[in-house]
């Protein structure tokens, strides 16, 4: 089984590394992790950016699963574009596996750097009045769900770890999930061949 790994690891100083450390747990639970940065991309290039796009679109297809770090990324919830890819992978009908290594819940991570009261109507806020999502969900709703529904609940620590960034617990946690459903998923999908 291939897995695409997203993640905003590929921002992390030392990326290439994480992404080797990553694909290595992965080959030990039989495996194989695709990771962003392994496409060859000229980032002086003038279409650099539509050229990263293009080759980790090619690299999800090809994938049969993604394992999304959804941890806090520059804000209080998962990085952006590793939502898109969650999305595109479920969209395709992919399994989907994700894990965070901050467990609080989105209300506390919006606290963090937003001011969050109650509403008349009891109803949490931020300081611009707009509703503040509190369903008791680390992250966005429409991410957890299909968490739930295409693979398995988002898996996180019990505790916030020391090396935020670092610490691939949750992550190997994930792999494993993956490499139970492989079974099923190989013979899955020799059924749906003609």
């Amino acid at each position: 089984m291939k897995i695409y790994l997203a993640g905003p690891d590929v921002f992390l100083p030392d990326a290439m590394e994480i992404g080797r450390r990553k694909a290595a747990i992965c080959a030990r639970h039989g495996l194989t992790g695709l990771y962003p940065l392994d496409n060859a991309i000229d980032l002086t290039a003038v279409d650099a950016s539509l050229a990263i796009f293009k080759g980790n679109e090619t690299m999800m297809d090809s994938a049969d699963a993604i394992i999304a770090n959804l941890t806090p990324f520059r804000g209080p919830s998962a990085d952006a574009g590793t939502v898109y890819e969650l999305g595109y992978m479920a969209g395709r009908g992919k399994l989907c596996f994700a894990y965070s290594n901050d467990p609080t819940l989105y209300p506390e991570r919006v606290a963090r750097s937003h001011t969050v009261t109650k509403a008349d109507g009891g109803h949490l806020i931020d300081h611009d009045g707009l509703t503040v999502e509190d369903f008791g969900l680390p992250d966005n709703l429409m991410m957890i769900h299909a968490l739930d529904l295409r693979g398995a609940r988002l898996v996180m620590p019990r505790q916030r770890p020391v090396n935020l960034w670092h610490d691939l617990a949750s992550f190997e946690a994930c792999v494993a999930l993956a490499a139970d459903r492989a079974p099923t998923f190989r013979a899955d999908s020799k059924a749906d061949r003609p």
